[in-house]
This record gives C-alpha cells, sequence and structure tokens, in this order.
C-alpha cells in the first residue's frame, strides 16, 4: 500500500509483501551477524564492548538524573557524569583496539532494527480513516491569530486568501483577549455554516468544541507553531494557505474530541512535572532555563505533588508525570513514530505515565526504554486524575511549586507561541480556573494552555464528534514505524501468516 494524493491508501498489490518479507529475512539476517561477530570476538573483547556500551548507558542515564534532580555540587557532578560516560566508552574501544567490533556491531544492530521497522511497516494492513463528500460552505467562519506560528497569518496572506473565497475572517487582537468560543457562537447565530482557525491548538479546541456542539465543520489551518493536529489530520504545515482549499475542494472527516474538566481538547492534557513547570510566566522566555530551576523541587524536594488515576478499571499510582491524549501516540520511543497519533477516530484515550525516582530507575528507563516500570503506556475511555503532596504539605493536592496563582487561564502557550489570549476565556473554563489555587487543584496544560482544574480532574473523549474539512489533495498521514516485534518478525521472515491490528491512514 502507499499514499495516494488525497491522503488515503492505495493497494499496491503484492510487491508490497514482497519487498516486506526480503527486509524481514535482512533484518534477521543483520541480527543474526550481530551475534556472529559476538561470538567470534569473545576472546578479543567482544563481550566487554557490549558490557561497556550498556555500562556507559547506565552511567549516563544516572548523571542526567542527578544534573535534573539536583541542585549545586550534585548537579555539576551529574552533567560531568553525563558528558563523561560516554566519552570513557569511546575511549576504552580506541585504547583497546575494539573501535573495529564496536563498529561492525553497531552498524549490524542498525541495520536490523531499521529493515525490521521498515518490513513490519510495509506488511501491516491499513484501515483507511473514512472520507465523506462535502458541499461547499456557503458562510464560512474563521478566526484568526496573527501571532501564531511567528507571524505565518500575514506572511501567508491567509486573510486576502480566504476572503477571497468568500470567508468571512475576524482577526484577533494580540493585546485585547478574546473569548474565541463566544465569537464562534455569535457567528453561528448569525447563519455560519463551517467555522475554523488558524491559531494555536488550544484555541482550535475551543472553536472546534462549538463546531461540534452545532454539529458544523471545522477548518484547521497550520498557521501555529507546531501543528500537532494539523500534522495527525495530514494536512501541509508548510503552507498553510493550501488548508484553504478545503473551501472549494474539500472532503470530511469525522474525529475524536476529547474533554477534560468540562473543556474540550484536540491533542494532549498533561499533569505534574510539565504542567507544574508551564505555569512560570518566565517559562514563555526561558523554557531550559525555567524547567532546571524547578526541576529539583518536583522530583525529589519536600511536599512534591505524585498523582493518581483511575484509568477505566484499573488504578495508576504516585506518578511524577501523567499525559491523557486525544487518541494514542504510536509510541514513547521516538524511532517507533513517538509525538504521532496513527488515527483520531479510535474512540479511546491514550495515557502515558512516569514514576523515575531515582537514578536507578533513570537507568531502567534508559536501558529498557518502553519495557521499563518506570513508564506506563496504555489506553482508556476515561481517565480521572487526583493528586497527593508527600512530605510535610498539604495533601490536598494544592499547589506546591509557587506557581502564580494567576497561572490559570490567561492563554498562555506552553510552549510560549501563539498566545492569543483566548485561553480559558470560552464557556467551560470556570470550571478550568478559579481565581487563587485552593485545595484539590493542581497545575494542568490542555493543549499547550496553562490551566488549574478541580480534582479529581476526569479525561473522556466524545467519539466522531467533530466534522473536519479537509482538503481532498493534502498531504496526508505519516504513518509511524511499528516497534519491532520479534516474533512478528520472523513470521514475516519464514512465511508464517502474520497477525497484526491494522494500521491508520487519514
Amino acid at each position: 500500500m502507499s499514499q495516494d494524493g488525497r491522503g488515503g491508501t492505495r493497494t499496491t498489490g503484492s510487491g508490497a509483501g514482497t519487498a516486506a518479507r526480503f527486509l524481514a529475512r535482512i533484518a534477521v539476517l543483520a541480527a543474526v551477524g550481530s551475534l556472529v561477530v559476538l561470538v567470534l570476538t569473545i576472546g578479543d573483547g567482544g563481550l566487554v564492548v557490549v558490557l561497556a556500551g550498556l555500562l556507559g548507558l547506565v552511567v549516563c542515564a544516572a548523571g542526567v538524573w542527578w544534573f535534573l534532580a539536583h541542585r549545586g555540587a550534585v548537579r555539576l557532578l551529574g552533567a560531568l557524569v553525563a558528558v563523561a560516560a560516554p566519552a570513557g566508552v569511546v575511549v576504552l574501544y580506541a585504547h583497546d583496539g575494539l573501535w573495529r567490533t564496536a563498529l561492525v556491531l553497531v552498524l549490524c544492530w542498525a541495520v536490523s532494527l531499521a529493515c525490521a521497522r521498515t518490513a513490519l511497516h510495509r506488511a501491516r494492513p491499513r484501515r483507511k480513516t473514512p472520507s465523506f463528500p462535502a458541499r461547499r460552505p456557503q458562510r464560512a467562519f474563521l478566526i484568526m491569530n496573527p501571532k501564531s506560528g511567528d507571524g505565518k497569518v500575514g506572511r501567508f496572506g491567509l486573510v486576502d486568501r480566504a476572503e477571497a473565497l468568500g470567508a468571512r475572517v475576524t482577526v484577533l487582537d494580540p493585546d485585547a483577549p478574546a473569548d474565541v468560543a463566544a465569537l464562534a457562537r455569535e457567528a453561528v447565530a448569525e447563519g455560519a455554516d463551517l467555522l475554523g482557525v488558524a491559531g494555536g491548538d488550544g484555541t482550535q479546541a475551543l472553536v472546534a468544541a462549538v463546531a461540534a456542539e452545532h454539529d458544523l465543520p471545522f477548518l484547521v489551518i497550520s498557521a501555529g507553531t507546531r501543528n500537532h493536529l494539523a500534522m495527525d489530520l495530514g494536512l501541509d504545515r508548510s503552507d498553510p494557505a493550501r488548508c484553504l482549499d478545503a473551501l472549494t475542494d474539500g472532503e470530511e472527516l469525522r474525529i475524536d474530541l476529547g474533554d477534560v474538566g468540562g473543556r474540550p481538547f484536540v491533542n494532549t492534557v498533561s499533569f505534574g512535572v510539565y504542567a507544574d513547570v508551564v505555569q512560570r510566566p518566565e517559562y514563555r522566555d526561558d523554557k531550559a532555563g525555567t524547567a532546571l530551576t524547578l526541576m529539583p523541587d518536583l522530583l525529589v524536594g519536600e511536599g512534591v505533588r505524585r498523582l493518581d488515576a483511575r484509568i477505566d478499571g484499573t488504578t495508576l499510582t504516585s506518578q511524577q508525570a501523567l499525559l491523557v491524549s486525544n487518541n494514542a501516540y504510536a509510541s514513547p520511543d521516538v524511532l517507533s513514530g513517538g509525538g504521532r497519533r496513527p488515527s483520531l477516530d479510535d474512540g479511546e484515550l491514550g495515557v502515558l505515565g512516569i514514576r523515575v525516582e531515582g537514578a536507578a530507575e533513570a537507568a531502567d528507563l534508559a536501558v529498557r526504554g518502553a519495557q521499563s516500570t518506570g513508564l506506563t503506556v496504555t489506553t482508556a475511555r476515561r481517565v480521572e486524575v487526583t493528586s497527593t503532596v508527600t512530605g510535610e504539605a498539604d495533601a490536598s493536592g494544592s499547589d506546591t511549586d509557587g506557581a502564580g496563582t494567576d497561572g490559570s487561564g490567561d492563554g498562555s502557550d506552553a510552549d510560549g507561541a501563539d498566545t492569543d489570549g483566548s485561553g480559558a476565556d470560552g464557556p467551560d473554563a470556570g470550571a478550568a480556573r478559579n481565581g487563587s489555587p485552593g485545595a484539590g487543584e493542581i497545575p494542568v496544560a490542555v493543549d499547550g494552555e496553562a490551566l488549574r482544574m478541580t480534582t479529581p480532574v476526569v479525561c473522556t473523549l466524545r467519539p466522531g464528534a467533530l466534522r473536519v474539512l479537509v482538503p481532498r489533495d493534502r498531504p496526508g498521514v505519516v504513518v509511524p514505524a511499528p516497534r519491532v516485534d520479534w516474533r512478528r518478525l520472523f513470521d514475516l521472515a519464514f512465511g508464517r501468516p502474520v497477525p497484526s491490528s491494522p494500521g491508520r491512514d487519514g
């Protein structure tokens, strides 16, 4: 199968299956080659190469933990260890003449992993996200944020292009915070038959909720900084003007819409360390510095906040960070497509929890990755989040990071961009903010917006709630390669049937 110009998939015949089987065999041969090289060089330091590499990874991970979780001399020591560990491994390989063995092992293993991922990706059956014919909107209403994406609205002439296509455009004033949900509702009352946004994902979510409420199509214009929703819809992120093509030649998709404490979200809701950090006003201008300053208090300090989550029928306890997403991400592993959602209409929340409380657990996470005990990856239909505080602090879940009480509802984007002032000024903003943090409130980052919510915070999903109008001719969704499953790989390489869940294309 391959992607067609309409963002879907088409079958390419048996060639894809033949290529997948060939790549699977190459992957197996390369893996066997790694083992052969290791066995043949045991007497000449082959085992030392592997053990030194693992030890270097473990020590480096411990150094990173000390650097993040401590201050002063311990932080300095951690930085030195994190740098010295891999450097020491390289010096050992060079000094003892082991670099050739190490190079061959690394190359064989890299070839094996690359071929394995590609083979499993090619062999995975795809289920195209259903699309439906769309009527051309007659009274489209678009909201545009001129500051989004460092001024993409102006750079790409989006206002003029949209108006030339018959749309009515409201340009937000960066100096005057606007209630974008109210603007959208007013437009609907005046007869708008489509709502759209050129701005950050937080603003997209607020207006999308109004569109879903009135069963109107919603247009995503990729004029933000990161454009996560646009990416997972298969839209052109390099030229947001192409998104406007949907007004004249579009088709509709039905996707899910998330809800957290009465507020809609299209991408993710973050709790814990990340949400605590982004509450700080200074984070916008100095992300790394603010994070490093707060990390020791958030990870190991007195009165640190820990999260408990009830995920459908199971319980996750004492998490330092929790991420709930509108449909699951492909994998927490970047090489396996982390940061992308293969589907937006599976009807389930993605859940990722992290708990790392010491150097040993950091090392376990570095070595075992997604299999680490410190990382939980699952899906759910309902997630209920509560908070406990360790040490001497009030266990009610009140703020312990010293973040200002005005951190909620200010429209600040967690990534420091697309701050259009829409923030939590939508109709459900009252559930997302109270004037000052009180008992049971925790920081939450919703699609990049820094908010506070009263516990328990409940995340749910509205399957198929949102009609999205997309251009018929669009780049399409990049389907991430699956993680390496060696049993499936052997089945594929040597001719047995390959059980597989369908992949998704947009």
